[in-house]
């Protein structure tokens, strides 16, 4: 059997209670620690929980009662004191070393207040949320954000016990047990400078080729898929002091958020490493497309364009030669705000896997319309460095990667990894 560990059950027990006691039984019959923390705001719970209703209500700065009153009449302000004071309880649990896990079981309130208290705790440490809201298309995007969050889809509601249910939690149960007996946690060890590279399918050769050269150049390498939600992770992981630089390769999540794409990273692409001051060369794969795949009106919209398709979930669409002059002030605005190094490294013979003479996607017009407006409008255009090779080549990955190291050979980055 596996060490010991502590597992934080977050549930209201005022309507799951009876029904999921057996939840902390078989976290217990595993050998672990099991402790039921109750957000309760509606009614008095069938039973107390390991820390109970009153307690996570005070620490978010309410009583019980106000709890329950004001749930009546503003219930996000009752789950915000919830979510505040559970995640307070939590954070004091994992500094005294009391909590090793933490799980998740409930319905849509369960899942908004669980993935809440989540989203506070340290990468590594297991979290899973068990509910049948777990495959929703609006919603889950908002409960995992870009933490390392695990939902478990029950696909059955979470109200009055079922043999189908019960097969469900349990197996998430399981998969909570496993993963705290098989975790290290948050010690994670790097003997190396990590450097961040951004990467999508359209630019994996480069990124691949990218990969080996920067471990022979005494760096680690850390992927980040450039899909929206792993870029946007990637800014919050630069922010929170992770990445020592960023090979940022792939960065058409500024045309995705300009023009409602399917891969819309939010409004700071780039502005991580800007604020960050560590060193970054970019570079403009994903800029020549828009992903509007299952978008029946964005595909009408722009159905007098060249269009690749991959499947019927994946539709790209060739950004004009306007939409790029757009983005360029965009980079280039956030360029000029820049604390430390960049290069914005453009590849003369195309810019992705289908921006190649002879495929749909190929419009050296449009990419140079792209390329004129980011040298007008940055302050520094000597950071523009124009290379005849593709992008999707190891040979760009040289260059990209050379360039790299040079800029990171002279940066405060450079110091602080030291």
């Amino acid at each position: 059997m596996a060490q010991k560990k502590g597992i934080v059950i977050i549930c209201n027990l005022d309507t799951r209670g009876e029904d999921i006691i057996f939840v902390k039984h078989l976290i217990e019959g595993r050998g672990h620690q099991a402790y039921f923390l109750d957000f309760s705001m509606e009614e008095p719970p069938p039973f107390q929980g390991d820390i109970t209703c009153e307690e996570v209500a005070e620490r978010g700065g309410m009583t019980i009662e106000a709890v329950r009153e004001c749930y009546r009449s503003d219930r996000d302000r009752a789950m915000e004191n919830q979510i505040r004071g559970a995640s307070a309880i939590v954070g004091d649990m994992l500094e005294a070393g009391k909590v090793q896990g933490v799980f998740g079981v409930g319905g849509g309130t369960s899942s908004l207040v669980g993935t809440s208290v989540m989203k506070g705790v340290p990468f590594g440490i297991p979290k899973l949320m068990a509910s049948p809201m777990a495959a929703h298309p609006v919603y889950v995007g908002k409960y995992v954000g870009t933490h390392d969050i695990t939902m478990h889809h029950t696909v059955l509601d979470i109200v009055k016990m079922n043999p189908l249910l019960k097969a469900q939690i349990t197996n998430a149960v399981g998969a909570i047990c496993g993963m705290v007996e098989m975790t290290q946690g948050t010690d994670i060890q790097f003997d190396k400078p990590c450097v961040a590279i951004s990467s999508f399918g359209f630019g994996e050769m480069a990124v691949q080729a990218a990969l080996d050269m920067l471990n022979e150049a005494g760096f680690t390498p850390i992927v980040c898929h450039a899909q929206g939600k792993g870029d946007k992770a990637m800014e919050d992981m630069i922010r929170a002091g992770a990445f020592h630089g960023v090979l940022d390769i792939c960065t058409g999540g500024i045309v995705e958020n300009l023009f409602n794409g399917n891969r819309d990273p939010g409004p700071d692409r780039l502005m991580a490493a800007v604020e960050a001051g560590i060193p970054m060369v970019l570079a403009p794969c994903g800029l020549d497309i828009l992903s509007y795949g299952g978008r029946p009106d964005m595909l009408e919209k722009t159905k007098d364009r060249p269009q690749y398709v991959q499947d019927s979930l994946r539709v790209q669409v060739r950004t004009t030669a306007e939409e790029l002059r757009q983005a360029a002030d965009v980079i280039a605005d956030r360029l000029n705000q820049a604390r430390g190094e960049w290069t914005f490294l453009i590849p003369l013979q195309g810019w992705s896997s289908q921006d190649i003479k002879g495929r749909i996607i190929y419009d050296p017009a449009a990419d140079a319309a792209f390329v004129a407006r980011l040298k007008e409008k940055v302050a520094e255009p000597h950071r523009i460095k124009e290379v005849d090779l593709h992008l999707y080549t190891s040979e760009f990955a040289r260059a990209a990667v050379d360039e790299f190291v040079r800029l990171y050979e002279g940066s405060p980055a450079r110091a602080v990894a030291q």
